[in-house]
């Protein structure tokens, strides 16, 4: 058998609650020769905040004895072991707490724990081992500070409390301070471990659904040549340490780190390089209490109570050795300078306090009367006890614990600063607690923080910078989603707001302005213009009126050059209806408008041309035939002509009349506004009709152009037909190619080219004979010809 171990601090009790604190934090191991039995480890370099919480541990106990409401006569003693930061050494003492201090070779267990619950460990992985070694013997174990997630799991540790917060919710709030701050580009290291591993997990869940990228994640060689310039260390206190030399001896700085309670507030990190690197660093830190009474009892009461070897005791060989593994402590006995600041004591406190309540009302104690000290009570009835313990500390703190064993999450938020002297101070900045409602739970004074490098704005960490309204966003392939491009939006599409991730398309009669970020209505277009010829065919008329006696003006019939002269006319204003924004009225008064004066138009012409076949005719000897096509017979062949077309007309307006009509498929950015035909088989039928009247008209001018008149019309009037033939038959293909408004600019311009192709080839030369050569305007020139 070995050399039993011994507590570091201990003290009898009808009641016994163990412990487990790395005091010191370096282990040397003996020599292992296995030719003699092994030397007992030895332990150096005392952690002062584990010492501390040995302190609290005893501080509490002694409160309670001295207590007449708690457990008014059942004293509690306590065994508390060193683990020197071994997990080697925390195995030995879980024994020696389980199986008491002395066990021989011969004996057997008689069944009882000696110990009802154990407070500790303070690392996490080392309180899995701790919750594991126990948990067949159904012992309680309370921790002050291990927070990793994985020790929620009921159904492996059942018997394992936790006076912390989980670390999930630690990892929750620190994604989502980073996304307070509009953080979405970041670093992050942890340790490998439970503590670092479950924790960053959680962090990096939490981070992906509020779109936060990180970089790099564990790997400390990318940091130098990394962009992101905020690093979430989720790292144990001496990991935090390593780090800290790395950097300083990388020289990086300008870095937010944002840090956990495990080292955020460590003094051990406060060096006179650190501040140069972790200056402006904030991070959740394990909420203060003022233990009223501590600060005086560790410099007093401790020493002369419950520390086994006091100076003040005889110089006996017996007295040195005894003392000498306490030396280091002993140097600490007048140190209380640094209690204010011992976050994690007050977790003791409450441990503590909860066994006590627990084992209060398993004893059936009552307040200022005796508890029943007859009774055998077993660790698992603490642990029952401890699931139903509901209690206020005197500091004010409700302490009970959730269906994972822990308490309810509360942080205060701190950020590291420096004071005018030069020393650094942590000073809180705002909170986090879970017990509050979600819009609640997390807040911040941001006007009180110090940023990285002492610096008053606060730092920018992105991959890449917002998308301005009007773009999206476009993800780098190979990259985080934090990681995009701004892509303009396309033609008609529009994004209003920043970092939008599509663009919308803009309803039916809306298209996007010039910055692509609000759909406007689209310009609308129609044909717009003054009219002139009508001017022109006015003045040929008068100028007809005028001479309306002379032979220029009687030949071929003066009444129907001032029918066509009026249907000219009415040619030329019927352009008109074409030209303004479409309405009902004007697209059925347009085409059909237009589609009865040209009809009227070509019917005179044509009346003209037989007029001119008839009068030659009518000179050849028995000819009567002048008498069956006379003036009156002329006028009724225009009109019987024109009827046709106005019938063609009414059916057209009956069935299916022309509207007005949005065009928006040939142009996207613009609207319009068109007759639509409505029936494309009437307006073909007036079209067809106006194009057989031309081509007979053409055809009976051409046979007529040779016959001998000094002034023969029909040369005239087939020109004009050739150039009418000839505008309207380039017409249609133009018509059916051509875009929006010059759809109806070509129909336009064909009506006016085809008019005043009319106008200029008939009635020109009369108005140059009229106005030039006033002395060819007689009857005499007129027949000269034929006379001779």
């Amino acid at each position: 058998m070995g050399d039993p171990k011994y507590p570091l601090l201990s003290k009898d009790g009808d009641v016994t609650i163990g412990a487990l604190f790395p005091v010191h934090s370096i282990e040397t191991l003996p020599s292992f020769k296995f030719k003699q039995k092994p030397q007992l480890l030895s332990c150096s370099s005392v952690s002062l905040r584990d010492f501390r919480m040995a302190q609290i541990m005893i501080f509490a106990i002694e409160e309670i004895n001295r207590s007449e409401n708690l457990l008014p006569n059942v004293s509690i003693g306590y065994r508390i072991y060193d683990t020197c930061g071994s997990r080697l050494s925390s195995m030995g003492a879980n024994m020696a707490l389980m199986n008491g201090e002395q066990f021989a070779s011969g004996d057997r267990c008689n069944g009882q724990s000696p110990i009802h619950a154990i407070i500790g460990e303070t690392e996490s992985s080392n309180t899995v081992i701790l919750s594991r070694t126990t948990g067949p013997f159904k012992i309680p174990v309370i921790s002050p500070s291990a927070s990793c997630e994985c020790l929620s799991n009921r159904k492996d540790y059942p018997h394992f409390f936790r006076t912390i917060a989980s670390d999930y919710h630690q990892s929750r709030a620190l994604a989502y301070i980073i996304k307070y701050f509009g953080w979405s580009w970041v670093g992050a290291v942890n340790s490998d471990n439970d503590y670092g591993n479950y924790g960053m997990a959680i962090f990096l869940n939490t981070a992906e659904k509020e779109g936060i990228c990180v970089e790099y994640s564990n790997v400390v060689d990318t940091i130098k040549k990394g962009t992101a310039k905020v690093i979430v260390a989720f790292l144990t206190n001496f990991e935090m340490n390593n780090l800290l030399d790395y950097l300083i001896i990388q020289n990086i700085t300008g870095l937010q780190v944002i840090g956990v309670e495990a080292w955020i507030t460590a003094n051990s990190m406060v060096t006179p390089n650190s501040f140069h690197v972790l200056g402006g660093s904030l991070g959740f830190a394990v909420k203060k209490n003022n233990i009223e009474g501590f600060a005086d009892y560790v410099i007093k009461a401790f020493w002369d109570t419950a520390f086994p070897c006091s100076q003040t005791e005889g110089n006996s060989s017996q007295y040195q050795l005894i003392c000498n593994a306490y030396q280091d402590l002993l140097v600490l006995k007048n140190n209380n300078e640094d209690v204010p600041e011992q976050r994690y004591a007050s977790n003791v406190y409450k441990s503590v306090y909860a066994v006590a309540h627990s084992l209060h009302n398993l004893l059936k104690c009552k307040e200022k009367e005796a508890c029943k000290t007859d009774l055998k009570i077993q660790p698992q009835q603490v642990v029952m006890a401890l699931k139903k313990v509901n209690f206020t500390i005197k500091m004010g703190d409700h302490v009970w614990f959730d269906s994972t064993g822990a308490v309810v999450a509360q942080y205060e938020v701190v950020n590291w600063q420096q004071d005018s002297n030069g020393s650094i101070k942590f000073k809180p900045v705002g909170y986090y607690d879970a017990s509050l409602p979600p819009d609640q739970r997390f807040v911040l004074n941001t006007d009180n923080i110090i940023w990285a490098g002492g610096q008053l704005e606060k730092p920018r960490s992105v991959c890449s910078e917002s998308c301005p309204p009007g773009t999206r966003k476009a993800a780098q392939k190979g990259r985080p989603v934090c990681c995009y491009d701004c892509i303009p939006c396309a033609e008609g599409e529009i994004s209003n707001e920043t970092d939008s991730n599509n663009c919308k398309q803009c309803p039916g009669e809306y298209w996007s302005n010039t910055e692509k970020n609000k759909c406007v209505l689209k310009a609308v277009e129609f044909l717009s213009f003054t009219e002139v010829m009508v001017g022109l065919t006015i003045l040929v008329a008068i100028l007809f009126y005028s001479k309306k006696d002379t032979p220029i003006v009687k030949a071929n019939n003066s009444e129907l050059s001032f029918l066509l002269l009026f249907s000219l006319i009415l040619c030329f204003l019927c352009s008109l209806t074409f030209i303004g924004r479409p309405t009902e009225w004007s697209c059925m008064l347009r085409h059909t408008a237009f589609g009865i004066t040209f009809v009227l138009c070509i019917s005179c012409v044509l009346g003209k041309t037989v007029v001119v076949l008839m009068a030659f005719r009518a000179t050849l000897p028995g000819s009567n035939v002048m008498k069956w096509f006379g003036p009156a017979q002329q006028l009724l062949s225009v009109l019987a002509f024109t009827l046709i077309q106005v019938l063609i007309s009414v059916l057209w307006l009956t069935v299916s009349p022309p509207f007005p009509n949005k065009n928006m498929k040939y142009y996207k950015e613009k609207i319009i506004l068109e007759c639509s035909l409505g029936s494309t088989i009437g307006f073909s039928a007036a079209l067809g009709y106006i194009g057989l009247l031309a081509v007979l008209c053409f055809m009976m001018a051409f046979l007529a152009r040779t016959l001998p008149d000094k002034f023969n019309e029909a040369k005239f009037i087939t020109f004009s037909m050739l150039i009418f033939c000839a505008v309207w038959i380039t017409f249609i293909p133009s018509y059916v190619s051509s875009p929006g408004k010059f759809t109806v600019a070509v129909e336009i311009f064909a009506i006016l080219a085809s008019s005043f192709g009319l106008l200029l080839c008939i009635f020109a030369p009369k108005c140059y004979i009229i106005m030039c050569k006033p002395e060819q305007n007689t009857k005499q020139h007129m027949l000269g010809k034929f006379n001779k």
